[in-house]
């Protein structure tokens, strides 16, 4: 039987609480506690960021001489004066990666240390399609760090899984001295959502 979709549940009222933007935030703060992906001083790029909920628990992580640009297609609400210190936004469609290029640019011109997309598909119910979808923003994700992520740079990523999704995560854990997937006990009981870990970035030659 299919699990029932809860909305409003436990972390969805704890990070209303806390002041989160999003209940999201508690999956990259269980990762983070797991994986310790995300150092102080850290510079971070945040693909897919909307509402924000993962570049607060970044920005908290990397301190304040630490650097979380985000993207997204959505406009964000602005951010507080001490998170805009440590917190960029851009606004701008990922696929385009010239005009993602040099918006990024305007604040930071190096390669990141970590990357990180809780990008997902906007679910239909079609199985194939949504499945589809979910590879493609992945491969995006593993685009950017090609473009963007330094070497023996770490990676985390949303996945939904599909034997399409199996196969493009063998292709390309070759890249990484380290490429897993986990499940974390703050996703919806209704999702069968993972997360893919990478360390280790090997850029391709």
């Amino acid at each position: 039987m299919k699990r029932q979709y809860n909305r409003k549940d436990h972390f969805y009222h704890k990070a209303k609480s806390e002041g989160y933007r999003s209940r999201a935030a508690y999956k990259l703060d269980e990762l983070q506690t797991k994986h310790k992906i995300i150092k102080p001083n850290a510079k971070v790029l945040d693909l897919g960021c909307f509402p924000g909920g993962w570049l607060q628990v970044a920005a908290q992580t990397v301190k304040k001489n630490g650097l979380v640009i985000g993207i997204d297609l959505k406009p964000l609400e602005a951010f507080s004066e001490a998170e805009s210190e440590i917190v960029k936004v851009i606004e701008c469609d990922l696929y385009h990666e010239d005009l993602a290029r040099s918006a990024i640019n305007d604040y930071y011109s190096e390669k990141f240390d970590v990357i990180i997309s809780d990008m997902s598909p906007s679910l239909s119910g079609i199985k194939d399609k949504d499945q589809a979808e979910s590879v493609e923003l992945f491969i995006l994700a593993l685009r950017y760090c090609d473009l963007y992520l330094k070497d023996n740079g770490s990676f985390i990523s949303k996945i939904f899984p599909s034997q399409d999704m199996e196969t493009t995560f063998k292709e390309h854990k070759k890249n990484w001295t380290s490429f897993q997937k986990t499940t974390l006990k703050s996703t919806r009981t209704s999702s069968n959502e993972l997360y893919v870990i990478g360390k280790g970035f090997k850029p391709k030659i």
